[in-house]
């Protein structure tokens, strides 16, 4: 990896040990760039950087390392420093944290930390892993409805310095019962007189703890929210979730799905941290389920031997017909995953996707046709390299490619319905998948119109 300008000064600081040089150097950085420097370092060097940053600063850097690296950098830490670290970060990064590291190590250090900050620790740890309850925080404030905006302002300069956002406070009963939420503006902008219970407040959203985390995805999207606030089954509050978040999980979301689109497990960490025996693994399981899949093309090949004999010049279309087919179910399986992805379709379109999908592969599937009988009909008009049976292998060819592209279209877009509907993740209907199942089935449309469009002529 080529250092830019800081990596190079910080480099050179490093050698001559100029701690307060580079001190200064990574304070006068934002967090976030701080830790983009360090990660560009080896392990042992990311260390001694990060023990020269003040102890504030090292927190607020250390939340935006990834996570390898700030396994890593836990590893070289003492317990004691490693502790203070994960006391000063937010719950959220905290979890994210923990539930990587080896459970021995995570035992250690989750022991290490304060009380306080320990049963924070457990009770997040405690929820389902993907749920949205591993990723809220409890670093937010809560109002009472009685409360005055004197009192609600003496509230934040109190509790407020600390806290996850602002923007949004939340209105609880005495049980800890989320009632309503009022936004900052409006206690700013209100007389000092003014009781909570008289702002007006929004349509009250929330997420339940044990939804899957694509669920708080989902909503984000949909009410265009920068946090929003988590209860338990019984309504009390018990978390928010902010955007910076769900961010974070809708590109680990949308990297799994594009990975298992390309025909291959997730691979779980970044391409050029994990080991190569790790990557050969993940590729390999679908490549042989994909070759072992191939291998019936070459059997359904085999099966029409006398046909191809005969007619050998149906041979040089098998290509065209498998990857049309191939394509086209390719093409309607991407648009389909991705629109269940974000909440376009659910299993109940399944109906009116099938009627679309038939429309699309039949005017697909002619206009492909229409290319390849004007193709056959041109070169027969310069030779005689389809012989002159030539406008029944142009039928042939163009009645083969309507079906093969019509089932292609059908097959891509009604298997992740199935899958969904199975429990499975559409998303493991790759398109390599999908193309592997139509060239099997579109060589037995294939040699089926030859036989009927043939009979009596060249078969």
């Amino acid at each position: 990896m080529r250092k830019n300008r800081t990596s190079e000064i910080l480099a050179e600081m490093l050698v001559s040990r100029n701690f307060m040089g580079i001190r200064a150097a990574l304070s006068g950085l934002a967090p976030a760039d701080s830790a983009e420097e360090i990660v560009k370092f080896k392990p042992s060097e990311r260390a001694a950087l990060f023990r020269l940053l003040p102890m504030e600063l090292a927190a607020e850097v250390f939340e935006y390392l990834p996570v390898e690296a700030q396994e890593s950098l836990i590893r070289s830490l003492g317990d004691r420093e490693a502790a203070r670290i994960l006391e000063a970060m937010s719950p959220d990064d905290r979890t994210a944290l923990l539930e990587e590291l080896p459970t021995s190590v995570c035992a250690r250090l989750v022991e290490s930390l304060s009380p306080e900050e320990r049963m924070v620790a457990l009770r997040l740890l405690d929820f389902p892993e993907d749920s949205i309850g591993r990723m809220m925080t409890s670093e937010y404030l809560t109002l009472r409805a009685e409360w005055s905006m004197r009192e609600v302002l003496d509230h934040i300069r109190n509790h407020g310095r600390d806290r996850e956002t602002l923007n949004v406070l939340y209105v609880v009963d005495p049980t800890g019962k989320l009632i309503n939420e009022v936004r900052i503006r409006s206690i700013l902008l209100s007389p000092l007189e003014t009781l909570v219970k008289d702002l007006p407040g929004d349509v009250l959203i929330s997420l339940n703890a044990m939804d899957d985390r694509e669920m708080a995805v989902a909503s984000f999207r949909k009410y265009d929210r920068t946090v929003l606030p988590v209860v338990n089954g019984h309504g009390g509050l018990v978390g928010i979730v902010t955007v910076d978040d769900i961010l974070d999980v809708a590109e680990e979301e949308a990297t799994e799905d594009i990975q298992k689109l390309g025909g291959m497990e997730q691979l779980d960490e970044p391409y050029m941290d994990i080991s190569l025996a790790r990557l050969v693994k993940k590729r390999a399981t679908w490549l042989i389920v994909l070759f072992v899949g191939e291998m019936l093309t070459a059997t359904a090949m085999g099966h029409f031997e006398d046909e191809i004999s005969k007619a050998v010049i149906l041979a040089v279309f098998v290509p065209l017909i498998i990857s049309s087919g191939g394509n086209s179910g390719s093409q309607a399986a991407t648009l389909i995953i991705r629109a269940m992805a974000i909440g376009e379709v659910g299993l109940a379109d399944w109906w009116r996707v099938m009627r679309r999908e038939i429309l699309s592969g039949l005017i697909l599937g002619l206009i492909l046709a229409a290319i390849g009988v004007i193709r056959i009909a041109a070169w027969s008009a310069f030779s005689d390299m389809y012989g002159p049976h030539w406008p029944l292998v142009a039928a042939t060819v163009g009645i083969s490619l309507i079906g093969v592209v019509l089932w292609g279209t059908l097959s891509g877009s009604m298997l992740p319905f199935l899958l969904k509907r199975a429990g499975l993740d559409p998303a493991t209907s790759s398109a390599p998948f999908v193309a592997t199942l139509v060239d099997v089935t579109g060589l037995i449309i294939y040699f089926a119109v030859a036989g009927v469009v043939l009979h009596g002529t060249l078969l």
